[in-house]
């Protein structure tokens, strides 16, 4: 590990993992790296897990403020939720265990925009940052740090926290070095326009900077990020990505769109990575891509020329994935840019560049209006992620998703969604393997009369119908008909028997 850790006053502070976690503290707030399952610290969470578990054996309170890039992994996430040591988390998350426990109101969590964070975490909204734990790549001779395979707020934590704890990774390619562009964003009303016109563009440092008097343990550690594999596209996931690449080649042919298209924003998830294939077979050429994960399908069309440079903030990959990127990654570093989250989800920039969003969703109702956190109205499954700063700001906000789940007991168009996360004025086209509604220039009435033709179930699409013809002619108002009383039935039907079907 010498090798990873050259600056000598960093390196008298190496410590084991166990020692470095007594620093933090109960009640304290710790920001940690990680963003979609990449560069989160490996050895520390578990160690603090641990000290946690036996304050609450000795009947003593122990839990955290626990701030991070998006979601982490078990490692972090997982064991921590489970010892019972978060308080309080956000701005996004996957593991299962801390899922549940915030549905059960055992943990606070706030589900935020990425692409805020930053700059509230500077504004001070989620008060003072005791303590950051990154994981790092190297540390050089002159104390900068190499980041890892995620950048997320890692630039923010290391500029707010009281105390600094690093985890150097040696599991981490050593030639991640260079493949970073670390820029941060003055507090307004000290802002200036970010000087990035083109997505590989470069306007920052390759490394992380930290105060040395500030960092009081540095943790060797070995261990890969905790990323599954994804599932071979199915036949839903190719016909909605054949849908959005047929979309495609018609705003071509109208002049409404260039022939490599615009910078892609891709979610996670199996269909945002069978929408890639797609584009891939669809003829696509010269594309790029300004986005915040880059997965398995995007890097398959980095390696292979289709996308010529791909901006990130963090790298989701499956194993075989790593390894590709691994053996390439000599080629992947010109072809790469990972960044802070700030600046990946900045909504200048997202503006600027014109970003097509492709992201999922858990449902749509028949005016547009996409819910993509919650199942019933309550019960929250990840968060808005970065999917609110893409589609609010980019040229082309398409939202994605099967038209039914649970065995066809569940549409995923609705009267009324349960819950709003993009409201209809920021969602320009809904997919699902019926169909595409391309609600742009549309009214509400318009948009409905789409979406239920193109992008409900068969099974559905009477039902829905229905209701709109009742409300067309029962509602008060006709700018947005709706029966109040039947909106969420739907819901409360699934809740009652299992199914929306009547």
């Amino acid at each position: 590990m010498t090798s990873r850790i050259a600056c000598p006053t960093l390196a008298a502070r190496v410590t084991t993992a166990e020692q470095a976690a007594t620093h933090i503290r109960p009640g304290m707030t710790v920001g940690m790296s990680g963003f979609t399952g990449a560069g989160y610290p490996k050895q520390v969470p578990q160690a603090l897990a641990a000290r946690i578990g036996a304050a609450h054996e000795r009947g003593e309170r122990f839990g955290i403020r626990m701030l991070t890039g998006a979601s982490t992994a078990p490692e972090l996430d997982g064991v921590l939720a489970r010892t019972g040591g978060i308080d309080f988390r956000l701005p996004y998350q996957s593991d299962p265990e801390l899922r549940e426990r915030i549905n059960r109101g055992q943990i606070d969590y706030m589900d935020i925009h990425l692409g805020h964070v930053a700059q509230y975490a500077r504004s001070g909204f989620f008060g003072r940052i005791d303590v950051a734990v990154v994981e790092v790549t190297a540390i050089l001779p002159d104390g900068r740090l190499v980041p890892s395979t995620s950048v997320g707020n890692n630039a923010t934590w290391l500029e707010l926290a009281d105390t600094v704890i690093l985890e150097v990774n040696a599991e981490q390619p050593a030639g991640l070095e260079g493949m970073h562009d670390i820029h941060s964003c003055a507090a307004p009303p000290h802002r200036a326009p970010l000087p990035l016109v083109e997505p590989g563009q470069r306007i920052g440092e390759a490394t992380l900077r930290v105060d040395p008097a500030r960092v009081v343990a540095v943790v060797e550690t070995r261990g890969p990020d905790r990323l599954s594999a994804f599932a071979p596209p199915d036949e839903t996931s190719q016909r909605i990505a054949g849908h959005l690449v047929e979309f495609f080649r018609h705003e071509v042919a109208r002049g409404r769109l260039p022939t490599n298209l615009l910078p892609l924003q891709s979610g996670v998830g199996n269909i945002a990575n069978a929408v890639l294939d797609g584009l891939r077979e669809g003829g696509f050429e010269q594309m790029t891509a300004y986005t915040e994960v880059i997965q398995d399908a995007m890097l398959g069309l980095v390696r292979d020329g289709l996308i010529t440079i791909a901006s990130a903030t963090a790298l989701s990959l499956s194993p075989d994935g790593v390894a590709d990127f691994v053996k390439h990654i000599d080629a992947y570093r010109h072809r790469i840019v990972l960044r802070p989250q700030e600046i990946s989800n900045h909504a200048e920039l997202i503006r600027r560049l014109g970003c097509i969003a492709l992201n999922g969703m858990v449902e749509a109702d028949i005016y547009g209006n996409v819910n993509s956190t919650h199942v019933a109205g309550t019960r929250i499954i990840n968060g808005i992620g970065g999917s609110g700063d893409f589609a609010r700001n980019g040229h082309l906000a398409c939202f994605l998703t099967p038209s039914t789940a649970k065995g066809g007991a569940i549409s995923a168009i609705v009267p009324m969604v349960s819950h709003v996360d993009h409201t209809e004025h920021d969602v320009s086209v809904v997919v699902t393997e019926q169909g595409l509604a391309d609600l742009r220039g549309l009214s509400p009435r318009q948009r409905a009369h789409a979406i239920i033709e193109h992008c409900a179930h068969p099974d559905f699409r009477p039902m829905l119908q229905d209701y709109v013809d009742r409300a067309w002619v029962h509602s008060k108002a006709l700018h947005t008909p709706h029966l109040l009383p039947e909106a969420l039935s739907w819901h409360q039907r699934f809740l009652d028997t299992g199914s929306m079907r009547a």
